[in-house]
């Protein structure tokens, strides 16, 4: 009877704290606030940039800046017209150059990027540091991590937000926190589902469309990270992504609407 009590309040809950993708419709699992989540994000952030080198007075040091700045403002347009302001609030953008080998970047929640200067070489130009942008602001904006975390916290039986899971049992909520935004034994390096991936692919083509980058450009960028793989390992940055063929697929599936933005934020310039 206590077991069927509990999965009927598992159930309850569930149902009470679904929220929506933006652009994608897709309900998610949502047991967190992003007003208890960004404080942390934003501290992990700032623990990232104390330990890493940030590149600044360099043309690629300034070129993520631009771009990210171009792509968050585009962003913050889109949300407004759609009625959807609320789902940026306590957003704090920032866009950082580390210097580091790794090809890899990331967005945490609230708007906190970072790209690797080893990705930048892939990239090799703005509309391919706009590929990335987009995709890697899309899962902020989907709220891929808090998604991820909400379904350890079911699973683990913490339910009633992150505070009340704290009280309940501190040391396994602060693990799901790391786990959630890959910053166990390698910091800041998020790593997400397949389904997250494809839907930042989703959502990122359109956010770079937005910004006045043409979107086309997105299967090339990938055409490049997949070629970039030495032997079996393929890059961090790809480690749990999709497959080539798969990604290539979906993009040109989306191509159209993606055009559609494009072609608007041109007629808007």
């Amino acid at each position: 009877m206590l077991k069927k009590i509990m999965f009927l309040l598992a159930l309850v809950i569930v149902v009470y704290s679904c929220a929506k993708v933006p652009m994608s419709g897709r309900n998610q699992l949502a047991l967190v606030s992003n007003e208890e989540l960004l404080p942390l994000a934003f501290v992990q952030y700032n623990e990232v940039l104390k330990e890493h080198k940030i590149v600044t007075n360099t043309a690629e040091g300034q070129m993520v800046v631009r771009v990210g700045k171009r792509i968050a403002e585009a962003v913050r347009k889109y949300m407004a017209e759609q009625g959807l302001e609320k789902e940026l609030q306590g957003f704090a953008w920032e866009f950082n150059l580390i210097q580091d080998e790794s090809v890899n970047a990331w967005c945490m929640p609230g708007g906190k990027v970072a790209f690797y200067t080893g990705i930048m070489p892939i990239c090799r130009d703005e509309t391919g540091v706009a590929v990335v942008m987009g995709h890697e602001v899309a899962h902020a904006i989907a709220n891929h991590g808090r998604e991820r975390m909400s379904n350890g916290m079911l699973m683990n039986g913490l339910i009633g937000g992150a505070q009340t899971a704290m009280g309940q049992n501190p040391s396994l909520t602060q693990n799901l926190f790391l786990q959630a935004f890959g910053v166990g034994g390698q910091l800041g390096m998020l790593t997400f589902s397949r389904r997250h991936e494809l839907e930042a692919d989703q959502l990122g083509l359109n956010f770079m469309a937005l910004a006045g980058y043409d979107p086309r450009a997105a299967p090339g960028f990938w055409d490049r990270m997949s070629e970039g793989r030495s032997g079996a390992e393929p890059p961090e940055f790809l480690s749990t992504h999709p497959g080539p063929n798969r990604r290539k697929d979906e993009l040109n599936k989306q191509m159209p609407e993606a055009m559609k933005y494009y072609e608007k934020s041109n007629k808007q310039k």
